[in-house]
């Protein structure tokens, strides 16, 4: 695919999306899309990086150009210096504790202030790849010397630029962020949103610790660990793993006796993947706890139904590895080892492939587990009568909708096997029932959709026959992938009138055409309980549009066709 429409194909276990791009691809002032919520670790070297769906994208690469609503910008100045044994995670983890996972949404979040001198590209990383767990369009961070270092040492000098804020720069709201009055702090199960003090968790009895993916995942997070193990082993009742963020950081681990300290002490090397924060591979046991410095611990993620997982800096998470239990890292001593993130990396392009010249003359070759995708019938209907097929809470992920995992991802580009794995951890009979009743409605509560950009968690429902979503509130991405698969998003105006729903009821809403094409509020009418509730939405007039096509393929084919 990659040679059949030029585009640059990074060979597997050449890096993380993430990673990669940050260390070869990435130049400070441009924007860039990308179809993974944790895009936007491209901040961290200046750039504006936006997390989309696959359609997006895709569109985007076709020309059509990418539409959002404009943010609001919020500065969050860093001061003080951080305490011994806290360190970039940390930062985001007190965000999220003071902010909570929905706070982000509709935000552009820039880092500045004289704190954010003593944190590397790679720890700004961490930071601005987590601002997807705060729900933000994006993290920035400015262009300064530190960037400058970082561009050097990937022999990029030329691609670094200086970018920062004028001094009479604007924001909708400013922050600040005292760095001298963090400790060490851990999301607990099952939400990035559920931070508390590592000492108040201290104690928890672990089964395994896993280290890298997408954040955390550098040369001196590494280091870390292995500088906490070195000459030590792990606790015998729990097993630790690492995964590099890239080939490069492996090489540079390997080169500078990284990977023969964590051997040594009993930690198992995975592959350059985002492995177990998907659940492909390392999946804790049953009700087991798993500490992890990745970025995520919605439940069943982990590829464990009952999963317990935490989230945690890499100093918390070598603790841990220590003494088998949730450890307060400042416990093992006044001052942790000295590790530095390198000014020089072992830079090897080779395992980028660049398209052919004769790109048209290559041929795609599709096995039997690829599929078109399947595209709805025809525009919204003015009026959806359904079932209430599943009623759900507040913070209902992608991860609730459409689980991840190694039985599952697998299907990607097979929408109507993964299908049959939708709110496989949240109701096993959804699936049987939204077949049986021909289609219907779902009902969820706020911040509906958070988390990850898969759009098989708005494809999987729509291929079942959901109509529409009805919710309190929608995570800005969700929302635009339910739109891009004719799935109406739809807002209570009162979010009392949800509450008072079930599953099983008999929902009717009519007026969606006319309300659609005004961008008005629509009726909805619960034919069990013979109430009535007006429904919004939160859309642009062009996604209004999309909707009335019947999703983002029949509209950009229509459009098309009329021109």
């Amino acid at each position: 695919m990659a040679a059949r429409y030029g585009a640059v194909f990074s060979l597997p276990g050449n890096g993380i999306s993430h990673w990669s791009h940050l260390e070869r691809f990435d130049v400070p002032g441009q924007t860039m899309l990308g179809c993974d919520s944790h895009t936007c670790q491209a901040g961290a070297a200046g750039m504006l990086a936006i997390g989309a769906g696959g359609f997006e994208v895709a569109a985007a690469m076709a020309g059509e150009p990418y539409r959002f609503r404009m943010p609001q910008v919020v500065r969050v100045d860093l001061t003080g210096e951080l305490p011994p044994w806290c360190s970039a995670k940390d930062v985001i983890l007190e965000m999220l504790r003071r902010h909570g996972e929905k706070w982000g949404k509709e935000k552009v979040v820039e880092y500045d202030g004289p704190g954010i001198k003593q944190f590397t590209v790679p720890e700004r990383g961490t930071i601005a790849n987590m601002g997807a767990e705060l729900g933000a369009t994006g993290s920035v961070f400015p262009s300064d010397g530190m960037t400058q270092r970082f561009f050097r040492g990937q022999k990029r000098g030329d691609d670094w630029k200086r970018l920062e804020a004028d001094d009479a720069a604007a924001y909708d709201d400013r922050l600040d962020l005292d760095l001298s009055e963090l400790e060490p702090l851990i999301a607990c199960p099952s939400s990035p949103g559920n931070v508390k003090a590592v000492s108040e968790v201290a104690g928890t009895d672990v089964t395994q610790v896993a280290v890298g993916s997408s954040v955390n995942s550098s040369y001196r997070d590494l280091s870390m660990v292995a500088e906490m193990l070195d000459g030590e082993r792990i606790h015998p009742g729990l097993s630790i793993a690492v995964s590099p963020g890239s080939r490069q950081v492996l090489m540079a681990c390997l080169l500078g006796g990284v990977m023969t300290k964590l051997i040594r002490s009993g930690v198992r090397e995975l592959e350059v993947a985002c492995g177990p924060c998907i659940g492909m591979g390392f999946a804790p046991p049953t009700k087991g706890a798993s500490v992890r410095t990745f970025n995520r611990n919605f439940p069943g993620r982990s590829g464990t139904a009952d999963d317990r997982v935490y989230l945690c800096s890499p100093e918390t998470a070598a603790a841990t590895a220590l003494k088998g239990a949730i450890t307060d890292p400042r416990d093992l001593g006044r001052r942790p080892p000295s590790v530095k993130e390198l000014t020089s990396y072992p830079v090897d392009d080779s395992m980028y492939v660049l398209p052919p010249r004769r790109a048209s003359t290559v041929e795609v070759y599709k096995g039997p587990n690829i599929g078109p995708l399947p595209v709805p019938s025809g525009g919204v209907l003015d009026t959806i009568d359904g079932e209430v097929l599943i009623k759900l809470g507040d913070g209902i992920s992608t991860d609730h909708i459409l689980p991840g995992g190694a039985e599952i991802l697998p299907l990607r580009s097979n929408i109507p096997a993964i299908a049959e794995h939708t709110f496989e951890y949240v109701d096993r009979g959804f699936v049987a029932r939204a077949k049986e009743k021909r289609g219907g409605i779902i009902v969820g509560g706020d911040n509906y959709g958070q988390g990850s950009s898969r759009e098989h968690a708005a494809a999987a429902p729509m291929y079942l026959g959901v109509r529409a979503v009805i919710a309190k509130s929608f995570a800005r991405m969700h929302r635009d992938n339910l739109v891009n698969f004719g799935l109406v998003p739809l807002v209570f105006a009162d979010p009392k009138d949800g509450d008072a729903i079930q599953q099983g009821d008999r929902i009717r809403i009519s007026g969606l055409v006319e309300g659609l094409r005004a961008g008005t509020a629509v009726q909805g009418a619960d034919g069990t309980n013979g109430r009535s509730f007006r429904l919004t939405y939160d859309l642009s007039s062009r996604q209004r549009e999309i909707l009335l096509e019947g999703g983002g393929i029949r509209y950009l084919r229509n459009r098309s066709a009329r021109s």
